[in-house]
């Protein structure tokens, strides 16, 4: 049975050191390199779906968080705020507060929406250290994070869109979700007390998914502080299940920061905040992957994709010529020398990359090489420039 945490260290994917402490994983060239590749795809994905792409800090002022609420429904979740310079900062729990600050920075016409900011940007939990298990359940986060500013008779549609985003991002990763949940408020102050409030939202949300006939379960205490959300679940080889990917509507936030846009009767109005992920956090989805695949990911995320063999050191230089062709038609390739071991050796050695090329005499002499797919097979001694276009076509995700 695949375990995340085993593999990640058996494939250097991820570590963790007593000195940088508990729930603070950090991530090697190998789990950089496949990390780095699923960022670029939803990039890409957000940029062609209308989404501008932002930056902003990791911390900011006690003041921010009580503004939108967290510091009274949320604080046991968050980092002690620190004192610096005679102010108190806090390691932000969420990035929303400040994609709402940048939509209130400038004035807002109704022509411009929605608006869809997107950003992939660090956030901070204080979790106990009882909870902490690998990449599942961490203190640094890097969240895929997103929010829509729209009028309120457009949330249903955006709501609707980021469903179908999400759907796109999970087929290309290979993620099959076991079930969507309808997460309501429970009882308790953890919710913000508006009744009306959380009944519009959860109008929004139950008119996106009954539009697209998609089955799910509501269950309360699940939502967030400020309202509800569908979470898209996931479970693990033990049936542990987990949320990646959500959409949420929020009616409180956008009158707490007072935004506003205006309409076409030039008056102000209140958007409505769509907040989105579509994969979840880096570190949740990296953990799901490699226990779904074992380590024998997908050609387009796998850490190396390729890898050079020759056959013996004579063929040393034209392997290294290979290498450096590989790598300039953007795949990440190595090579596994002779000292490494026989071909056989270094084959069993590397039979979880995607593509393996095996460099010989003739291979060599003829500036060929020879193809062993891991998904398709071994394949015949053809041309480099052959062999590069049609790897390079089965490790690109496609849209």
């Amino acid at each position: 049975m695949n375990d995340h945490r085993r593999l990640g260290r058996e494939l250097d994917l991820f570590d963790t050191h007593p000195m940088i402490g508990s729930g603070l994983p950090f991530w090697l060239p190998a789990g950089a390199a496949m990390r780095g590749a699923i960022e670029d795809y939803v990039r890409e994905l957000e940029r062609r779906n209308g989404y501008h792409h932002v930056n902003s800090p990791v911390l900011g002022k006690q003041e921010l968080y009580e503004r939108s609420g967290h510091w009274a429904h949320y604080s046991d979740d968050m980092f002690p705020a620190m004192e610096v310079g005679g102010e108190r900062f806090v390691l932000r729990p969420s990035l929303c507060p400040h994609h709402a600050l940048m939509f209130a920075s400038r004035p807002h016409s109704y022509r411009e929406l929605p608006l869809r900011l997107a950003e992939l940007g660090g956030m901070y939990r204080g979790e106990l250290s009882g909870v902490l298990g690998g990449l599942s359940r961490v203190r640094a986060i890097q969240l895929n994070d997103g929010h829509v500013f729209c009028p309120p008779d457009r949330a249903a549609d955006e709501v609707g869109a980021v469903l179908d985003l999400i759907e796109a991002a999970h087929d290309r990763l290979g993620v099959v979700p076991v079930r969507y949940r309808l997460s309501l408020r429970g009882e308790g102050a953890k919710y913000v007390d508006d009744p009306a409030m959380w009944e519009g939202a959860e109008s929004v949300l139950r008119e996106a998914l009954h539009a697209r006939g998609r089955a799910f379960d509501e269950e309360r205490g699940e939502g967030s502080f400020y309202g509800p959300k569908i979470d898209i679940q996931v479970a693990d080889p033990q049936g542990r299940e987990a949320t990646l990917s959500t959409v949420q509507v929020d009616l409180f936030q956008p009158g707490r920061f007072e935004l506003a846009y205006i309409g076409p009767d030039q008056r102000e109005h209140r958007p409505v905040m769509v907040h989105r992920s579509l994969v979840g956090s880096l570190e949740r989805l990296v953990a799901h992957l490699v226990e779904l695949y074992g380590g024998a990911f997908p050609a387009w995320f796998a850490p190396v994709q390729a890898v050079v063999l020759p056959l013996t050191d004579a063929e040393a230089p034209a392997a290294e010529l290979l290498l450096r062709r590989c790598v300039a038609a953007g795949l990440r390739a190595s090579m596994a020398a002779p000292h490494q071991g026989t071909l056989g050796a270094r084959i069993r050695a590397n039979r979880l990359v995607p593509f393996q090329l095996v460099v010989g005499p003739a291979e060599a002499a003829n500036g060929e090489a020879a193809l062993r797919s891991r998904d398709e097979g071994r394949q015949e001694a053809r041309p480099i420039a052959q062999v590069l276009a049609w790897m390079a076509a089965r490790a690109s995700p496609s849209f």
